[in-house]
């Protein structure tokens, strides 16, 4: 058995709509024999997690499940094995070390 990281895409809707596109990205691990299984798995998850409901102001939301758009095989499940990685540029060098560093203290501020 091998170990994938698949991340699912969704998109949020609300209402009718009318408002920026919102997508949700997940990384989920997946458990198969191979990287064709995996991604049928994956496919499955996402389709059974879509969902429709009303929010506070009574609009309806959805979450439309729209494809498994990255799967990547964990070679070891050992402790600090890499799951994910994404490269992210920036116009804004000091911006972004900012928001790791605020985002780093929210994770601290729970404990």
């Amino acid at each position: 058995m091998n170990w994938y990281v698949a991340k699912l895409v969704f998109r949020v809707i609300s209402g009718n709509g009318d408002h920026l596109p919102q997508f949700d990205e997940q990384l989920r691990l997946i458990s198969a024999d191979t990287e064709l299984s995996a991604y049928e798995k994956a496919n499955k998850i996402g389709h059974a997690n879509q969902d429709c409901f009303k929010n506070i102001e009574k609009q309806t939301v959805k979450w439309q499940f729209i494809d498994v758009a990255e799967l990547n095989q964990i070679n070891d499940l050992t402790d600090g094995a890499e799951l994910y990685y994404n490269i992210h540029e920036t116009p804004d060098a000091d911006l972004y070390i900012a928001w790791a560093h605020h985002k780093s203290a929210l994770l601290g501020a729970r404990n």
